[in-house]
């Protein structure tokens, strides 16, 4: 084991490059390695909160270490790996044999490696011989990914570098706050921050929002819910003011003339009634963007995108972007942020419902020839396209649904909506398998829970947010019980008596993966091993004999057959209805009803996903040991809510107790939650499945409608 090794950070797609040392004093003297940050073109050595702290969890006490099976008792006990996986073929077995090969179920998660996204793709398909898989992506990125497939022909979060925003004069950021999320990323935008270029559309006044102060640039705060009415609006003023660029459109989009209508209804007086930004800041925004279009940069986030019109929403914004003429020419462009570990890996080769590796869609029939030959399968024994993830997890132990699921790398009764009602689809299983390196609170409900590696205890390759595929390796050795997925998947594999090969390792495995890749949106065949260990820039596409990979996409052609981008014609909706369209004051302060609010939900600084990983690091625990809830100080006086006191908040799904933190970064007809917590703090309970967006099957995790009231401390205490 080398003294010190070069790696990525495990938490988000910004992927900084840091060095673990475990021979150092200081690592001696704590019991974990030491984390140096690496200089590197997304962090330039810089980390936020969690990357310093990452490596604590390697020695964390509450570490995974044996299989845990739960007898008939209700307890668990510590099991041997043989019997753990002998008892989990079996019950797979039986439930294939007693509801079909779909009564079994896969979820998997953005922040496993390539070669596990890959593998356990390959393994539901030919193994388990299911349709019933998806994963924990599509509440982060499918609705980005739709809007840049069916506009640009191809989904890559960011299909430029991140340096290249370093030289940007304006940048228009969407639903995204960075400044709290990957805080290192904030640098490449100082030189737009000079420049008085950033537009920052949050109804928050967000970390990142605040930026725009002292000429910094300009924040618009809308309604939640109407960001594509607001993007409509932008590009009704590029549109009419003269400022579109016509050249570019005519030569590298089509689609101009079935847009223009729509935007025609969508002037920004109408806009602000609906949006409450003012019309003369829409204006500004909008002169702003065009001012330098070859310095000017669109960029989405999920705030933007958590929506039932999230697919549309992203489609505006590109639809912008292509008026200003910005996708495909350097020093400009539109992307978006792409937020878990390996969000961009993990969407590309097979952990989606209706995808096969490379990108590859499971209903194309050629796509199926293509990976089948390389699984060594017939092309008609792939299962073809299975159901969403939020249709997966409502379906749990239903007659028709999935009655034994196998949960990698998720924690489902955090993360997913209406957590309540899928807390008690997992108590409806027949049997539920969680792997994990925590107990976490999706584990509470399993049959048995499987010990994994830790991100410094395995090899393997991450792809980060600007498409850049990278060397995740080995620091520190494993406790002795804790084993890799692939060599788990290997094991059921031979007790399965699957066909094909499952290899436990990953670069057997990632030597696969580009060979499935080969010919796809995401082709990865012309990247080796050995170059990513060289540090070699391996952007994708990179196909086989290409003597480079693409750092920069779209600057010949889109990825349609024509090569052009297509302008998609989106209409306004909200909450799956049609917005009206008749003039209506606007009021800022208007409540639908005593103590109804819109609720948004978010991220804190210190804590990441479910909090399973950094609610057990001490210093980011002290620093948000739980979630509150941000309301505006009006809003609050008229509900008897006092700062810091404790609140309920309702939907039809749930409630959550929390303490209120009085705030006037919030609009009064909008509240705050961060979704990090457990128990009576998640706030996920009172998001609804009931309404996905008909595209990405993105569910409303940013404008649900709840109740607030204040609560006797008594109550807080029951």
């Amino acid at each position: 084991m080398p003294a010190a090794t070069a790696t990525h950070c495990p938490y988000c797609a910004l992927q900084c490059a840091m060095t673990l040392d475990p021979a150092s004093a200081t690592a001696g003297e704590q019991g974990f390695p030491e984390v140096a940050g690496r200089d590197f073109p997304t962090n330039r050595g810089g980390m936020c909160r969690k990357g310093w702290t990452s490596a604590e969890l390697l020695a964390s006490p509450s570490r995974l270490t044996a299989p845990l099976l739960r007898g008939a008792d209700g307890a668990f006990r510590e099991v041997s790996w043989e019997v753990a996986l002998d008892r989990m073929a079996g019950e797979f077995r039986a439930a294939r044999d007693r509801y079909g090969n779909d009564g079994v179920g896969v979820f998997g998660g953005g922040s496993l490696t390539n070669e596990k996204a890959y593998q356990l793709g390959k393994f539901a398909r030919i193994a388990l011989c299911t349709s019933r898989i998806d994963y924990n992506g599509r509440f982060c990125m499918s609705s980005a990914a739709a809007a840049a497939n069916r506009s640009l022909g191809m989904d890559r979060g960011l299909p430029f570098p991140v340096t290249d925003l370093d030289g940007a004069r304006t940048v228009l950021l969407l639903g995204t706050n960075p400044a709290e999320t990957m805080p290192p990323f904030v640098q490449h935008l100082e030189h737009a921050r000079e420049h008085g270029g950033l537009v920052v559309v949050d109804p928050r006044r967000s970390a990142t929002a605040r930026m725009t102060d002292d000429g910094g640039g300009v924040h618009l705060q809308p309604t939640p819910g109407t960001d594509l009415v607001l993007l409509l609006g932008l590009a009704h003023v590029v549109v009419h003011d003269g400022l579109a660029d016509r050249d570019y459109l005519e030569r590298r989009t089509t689609g101009l003339d079935a847009l223009l209508p729509v935007l025609n209804a969508w002037w920004p007086e109408r806009v602000e009634q609906v949006t409450g930004v003012p019309a003369a800041l829409i204006r500004r925004a909008a002169h702003l963007l065009a001012r330098d279009r070859r310095g000017t940069y669109v960029l989405t986030g999920r705030g933007v995108e958590q929506h039932v019109d999230g697919t549309d929403t992203a489609s505006a914004a590109i639809n912008l972007a292509l008026l200003l003429g910005l996708p495909g020419v350097p020093g400009s462009g539109y992307g978006t942020l792409t937020g878990q570990g390996n969000g961009q890996g993990g969407r590309e080769h097979g952990q989606k419902a209706d995808q096969l590796p490379g990108y590859r869609s499971i209903t194309d029939p050629a796509a199926r020839r293509h990976v089948a030959a390389v699984w060594g399968v017939d092309p008609g024994d792939l299962p073809g396209a299975g159901v969403p993830a939020v249709e997966l997890l409502t379906t749990l132990g239903a007659d028709r649904g999935v009655r034994c699921l196998w949960v990698n790398g998720s924690n489902v009764v955090i993360g997913a909506p209406d957590s309540g009602a899928v807390a008690r689809g997992l108590q409806a299983l027949d049997f539920l398998v969680v792997c994990d390196f925590f107990f976490s609170e999706t584990a509470e409900y399993a049959d048995l829970v499987l010990p994994v590696l830790q991100w410094a205890e395995e090899e393997g390759t991450m792809t980060s947010l600007e498409g850049r595929v990278l060397r995740r390796r080995r620091a520190v050795a494993p406790p002795p019980g804790a084993r890799d997925e692939l060599w788990i998947m290997a094991e059921l594999a031979r007790r399965l008596d699957a066909p094909g090969t499952f290899s436990p390792d990953p670069e057997e495995v990632f030597e696969e993966l580009r060979a499935a890749s080969a010919g796809g949106k995401a082709d990865y065949s012309g990247i080796s091993w050995a170059a990513l260990d060289a540090g070699e820039a391996c952007y994708w596409p990179w196909p086989a004999g290409a003597g480079a990979g693409t750092p920069r996409a779209f600057l010949d052609r889109f990825g349609h057959p024509d090569g052009r981008a297509v302008l998609v014609p989106v209409r306004p909706r909200a909450a799956g209805r049609a917005v009206d369209p008749s003039p209506r004051p606007h009021r800022r302060e208007r409540l639908h009803a005593p103590g109804t609010l819109t609720l948004i939900t978010g991220r804190y600084l210190e804590q990441y996903q479910s909090g399973n990983q950094t609610r057990r690091v001490r210093s980011l625990h002290e620093a948000r040991p739980g979630a509150v809830l941000e309301i505006h100080p009006a809003t609050a006086a008229a509900l008897g809510i006092q700062d810091g006191a404790p609140v309920e908040l309702t939907s039809p799904r749930g409630r959550v107790l929390v303490p209120a933190r009085l705030s006037t970064d919030i609009r009064p007809d909008t509240v705050f939650l961060p979704f990090h917590f457990a128990g009576d703090q998640t706030a996920n309970r009172l998001v609804s499945s009931a309404a996905v967006d008909p595209v990405s099957s993105m569910p409303e995790f940013k404008a649900g409608s709840v109740t607030v009231r204040a609560l006797d401390p008594e109550e807080m205490i029951r």
